[in-house]
């Protein structure tokens, strides 16, 4: 639906699709997400000048929208400490344990301009199959003797688009650096080590992401080399990045 308004619509409008269930949600790689009532779910169309340092960069969008679903909730009074991380290159996390979120870009570039659409969504309110936000901030209160209230997925939706709309002005502004130093607040791969091509592959530590967005390991002897997205998965619970 929205792949069809996007170019019918004034370039100041925004234009966003908020969806109570999803049945043919998409995934990287072809994987298919089943999103019931109580997630967070949304596709939002952006317009970026080619031109410009995020029009440069374009991979980095997908980075950008993961920190703002973290800091929707994380920039809230109270709920700074609430455990929920990023993880490289599109989903979010509680810890490093589980997934409860995720993001998918797909861009169109026409002429000088690149039409995004940024597909998100996140669990709010399901405590199965995995956890959710709510649980979250359940288990903070019960540890810390504290009474924050649970979230609405309206709501996170509405801070995510706020928050997003600031960091790409940052970035806009002042490139990668101008986010990084949040980016790798909240991430969940400082200093950990993984194995490169599969389990027997060589070691390397995660050092942080290049200017593109892409991933930069450490090779004992090799130095330091990026790792893309489109070509490899990371296995969290083997730690793990492997080809696919």
């Amino acid at each position: 639906l929205i792949g069809r308004l996007m170019f019918e619509l004034p370039e100041e409008m925004g234009l966003i699709a908020v969806a109570v269930r999803q049945t043919q949600g998409k995934g990287r790689g072809g994987n298919v997400w089943l999103s019931p009532v109580g997630c967070a779910l949304s596709t939002l169309h952006i317009s970026i000048p080619l031109h410009s340092n995020l029009g440069q960069r374009i991979p980095f969008i997908q980075h950008l929208v993961s920190l703002a679903v973290v800091e929707a909730v994380r920039s809230i009074p109270g709920y700074e400490d609430i455990e929920l991380r990023v993880k490289w290159p599109n989903d979010i996390y509680y810890s490093d344990l589980m997934k409860l979120g995720g993001v998918l870009v797909n861009s169109t570039l026409i002429e000088t301009t690149f039409h995004v659409l940024i597909g998100f969504g996140f669990n709010v309110n399901n405590s199965n199959p995995t956890i959710c936000i709510n649980d979250l901030i359940a288990k903070f209160n019960r540890e810390e003797g504290t009474e924050l209230k649970p979230l609405s997925a309206d709501c996170l939706i509405a801070r995510t688009v706020t928050v997003l709309e600031r960091l790409i002005e940052v970035f806009q502004e002042k490139g990668p650096n101008g986010v990084l130093p949040q980016y790798y607040k909240y991430w969940v791969h400082s200093g950990k080590r993984v194995r490169l091509r599969g389990e027997g592959g060589p070691l390397a530590w995660i050092v942080g992401i290049d200017d593109y967005g892409y991933l930069q390991v450490h090779q004992e002897g090799k130095g330091v080399e990026s790792v893309h997205p489109d070509g490899n998965s990371f296995d969290m619970l083997r730690n793990l990045i492997v080809p696919k």
